[in-house]
């Protein structure tokens, strides 16, 4: 991968009130031009994105945000909904104030995030125009509340600012996530299986086959890499059985009956529903799909904005799957309209989920941890069941206990859940 994916970047969003200087910081921060200055109150619309590599760290994405305080009618409103929606995915948040002008406002907004266990870093900028109170320095030190003294306009602190963020990042950061090198052991073959369908970028695979393939290299294994009609005979020319077989998980019906039961077999999806949110809850969140219980509306989430193609997973397979299943439970045939799915892309996703009986998400490659942790939590909150694509066409195929065999606690969830009225 040339470029690290931004699902994988650490997100700070710079947060405040408008002309505190959070788009002059962020331009100071990143060492370019990246959002438009301007002294006029609410020059910043929309969040801006900058990515980037921290040294120390390594690849963060930069947020700059509306001011939380835009009083404008209707504008104001969308402006702050689209900054509430940067909250939700930030693992770290940079408090911009100006130095003499902390307030209640500023306090609010470090309780928000002390809340969600987000790091905040105090940023009281303009300090070439306005002194910080001595007092104010106190308080912060005495509860424990990293902050920097800067000017963005006069590049005072932007350096102490970057070494904040080293400081405080969240642990996960200062170490490589691993998607599968922990289920091997040195020297192990991993077999990866990678249909080449028309949902693939063109000359290259997805993003979930290139990090799978890029962890077990750095796990110092053997990566041997075939399409799902090489299955067989990838197996057979192999001295030795690999230690797990990686699948798509769209493929799982046509690889599962080529590896022996003796070989661990799982799915991109379901690793990275380990890596990004909760699969023993998602391997819990199944079950809904084949209980007794009626299956009237299921919101399908995707991380990414593509545009449908035939046979899209989330838009047709997924369905379909679903209803044959749901068709076994009732015992009669159903037709396309009795289960409504509703599908979401990109950030776009529900306050409140609760209308729906389930919730199934993509394996968000693009997306952080902590935003996935928030939809799980919004899931949760709502008592709505929570699953993910590979978990669910796992379920739909018969094999999901199989597929969970690695992860013996997602395995437990599953069978806890799953009562003597789940299909199949």
């Amino acid at each position: 991968m040339l470029k690290t994916p931004k699902g994988l970047r650490l997100h700070i969003g710079f947060f405040g009130k408008r002309n505190a200087g959070k788009s002059s910081l962020l331009n100071a921060f990143a060492m370019q031009e990246v959002s438009i200055v301007s002294p006029v109150a609410g020059t910043t619309a929309d969040p801006v994105e900058k990515a980037m590599e921290l040294h120390s760290l390594g690849p963060v994405l930069l947020i700059d945000t509306a001011g939380l305080d835009d009083d404008a009618a209707l504008v104001g409103d969308l402006r702050r909904e689209k900054s509430l929606k940067i909250m939700e995915r930030c693992d770290m948040a940079f408090i911009v104030s100006e130095a003499d002008k902390w307030g209640s406002f500023e306090e609010k907004l470090v309780s928000e995030f002390a809340a969600g266990k987000v790091p905040v870093v105090a940023v009281l900028n303009k300090c070439d125009r306005f002194a910080v109170p001595e007092s104010l320095k106190e308080d912060f030190l005495r509860r424990k509340i990293p902050f920097v003294v800067a000017s963005a306009a006069a590049g005072e602190g932007i350096a102490s600012l970057r070494e904040a963020v080293i400081r405080n990042a969240p642990e996960e950061y200062l170490s490589s996530p691993r998607l599968v090198g922990d289920l091997l052991e040195e020297g192990q073959t991993v077999l990866l299986v990678t249909p080449i369908d028309i949902e693939a970028p063109r000359g290259r695979m997805i993003l979930p086959q290139v990090q799978a393939l890029r962890d077990v290299l750095d796990s110092s294994c053997c990566a041997v890499t075939v399409k799902a009609d090489m299955v067989k005979k990838a197996l057979r020319n192999l001295k030795e059985p690999p230690a797990l077989v990686v699948t798509d998980s769209q493929a799982f019906g046509e690889v599962a009956p080529l590896v022996p039961e003796s070989i661990p077999l799982t799915s991109f999806s379901i690793l990275m529903a380990r890596l990004k949110g909760d699969l023993s809850l998602c391997a819990a969140g199944a079950a809904r799909i084949g209980k007794k219980e009626k299956l009237t509306k299921v919101l399908i989430a995707e991380a990414c904005t593509h545009h449908p193609v035939e046979g899209d997973i989330g838009r047709v397979k997924i369905p379909c799957a679903i209803r044959k299943v749901r068709g076994k439970v009732e015992g009669r045939l159903l037709a396309e309209d009795e289960i409504a799915f509703t599908h979401v892309q990109g950030h776009d996703y529900p306050e409140d989920p609760k209308e729906y009986d389930l919730v199934i998400h993509c394996g968000a490659c693009t997306f952080n941890a902590r935003e996935m942790r928030t939809r799980i939590l919004k899931a949760a909150e709502a008592k709505v069941p929570f699953t993910n694509y590979g978990v669910t066409l796992a379920f739909c195929a018969g094999i999901l206990e199989r597929a969970l065999s690695p992860f013996p606690e997602a395995l437990e969830a599953f069978r806890k859940e799953r009562k003597e009225n789940t299909l199949p």
